[in-house]
């Protein structure tokens, strides 16, 4: 039986999602064995500095530096914890079927996003989230907020917090869907670039494992998150400043909304289209254009 080795963060929701990756893997490579080997990221390790004094490949290098090493033979990522682009040496095998892409609130009241009183305390240090919601609720307040998804719903009614901001597709995977307040539409919040999307990373060399992981690949997934990437890599790759796109795929057509914003939201520029699903990069690079175009360059060097 071939043995493979699997690179995860130690998180419960990172080894849940490894595990979901090769329950797949298992289902297309029953002669395959799959050994997980969670390993330690410098954002894991920093649990006190902001997430925004962090670059966004803090999650996922040191897992990179070992599948460079020969370490590991391929890794599990949440998607939107890569970089927009990666080191040399290194490619994207496969995304996965994507779990639901929105955010989510999780508040001591249970209330929608619409209904929380005037006032409401709201945790997440994602900028992004911020902007979006600042704009739509600016009566609302909001927290900087660490820790793992399930340190972070714990956090709701009580240090503060009335109530936090999380991605749908981690609380889904951790089995805790019931808990969730509310549902925030891509109207409200265009959700971060691959959220609820899993990304398998291997060596690009490896041509018999990159065989191995495609076959599980789930096109459609593949086509909206690499829509996103592309618009992520347009717009300067890691820039801080709050940035989303989301696409959609229905059929033979690509939809993608963007955003780009000023922190506290009051200036904010978005845009849309639809493309063809054949060249999923160039729906990116378009929509990241357009932004530039319409001013976004500027809020991008003001920060």
């Amino acid at each position: 039986m071939k043995r493979v080795v699997v690179g995860s963060r130690s998180s419960p929701l990172a080894l849940a999602q490894t595990e979901e990756v090769i329950g797949r893997l298992n289902a297309v490579h029953p002669d395959t064995q799959f050994e997980i080997v969670p390993l330690s990221t410098r954002g894991d390790r920093n649990k006190t500095d902001p997430l925004l004094s962090m670059d966004r490949g803090m999650f996922v290098k040191d897992i990179e530096a070992a599948l460079l090493s020969g370490e590991i033979d391929f890794a599990v990522h949440s998607a939107k914890d890569l970089p927009a682009g990666l080191p040399l040496g290194l490619i994207i095998a496969a995304f996965t079927e994507r779990q639901d892409a929105r955010d989510v609130i999780v508040n001591r009241w249970g209330a929608s996003f619409e209904d929380l009183p005037s006032g409401a305390t709201l945790g997440t240090s994602s900028p992004r989230r911020v902007a979006q919601l600042k704009a739509r609720r600016p009566d609302l307040e909001f927290l900087p907020v660490r820790g793992n998804v399930g340190t972070r719903m714990e956090k709701s009614g009580t240090d503060g917090y009335d109530g936090v901001v999380l991605a749908a597709a981690g609380i889904i995977r951790l089995g805790r869907a019931s808990e969730i307040s509310g549902y925030l539409s891509p109207e409200i919040c265009i959700p971060d670039v691959g959220q609820g999307a899993l990304a398998i990373e291997t060596r690009s060399g490896d041509e018999a494992l990159m065989i191995l992981l495609k076959a599980i690949e789930h096109t459609p997934s593949s086509q909206a998150v690499r829509a996103e990437r592309a618009f992520l890599q347009a717009m300067g790759g890691g820039c801080t400043v709050p940035v989303a796109a989301f696409a959609i795929i229905d059929g033979d057509s690509l939809k993608i909304s963007a955003m780009a914003s000023s922190p506290d939201g009051t200036d904010m520029i978005q845009t849309e289209g639809t493309f063809e699903t054949s060249n999923p990069e160039r729906a990116g690079e378009v929509l990241a254009a357009q932004l530039m175009e319409r001013g976004a360059k500027e809020i991008i060097e003001k920060k």
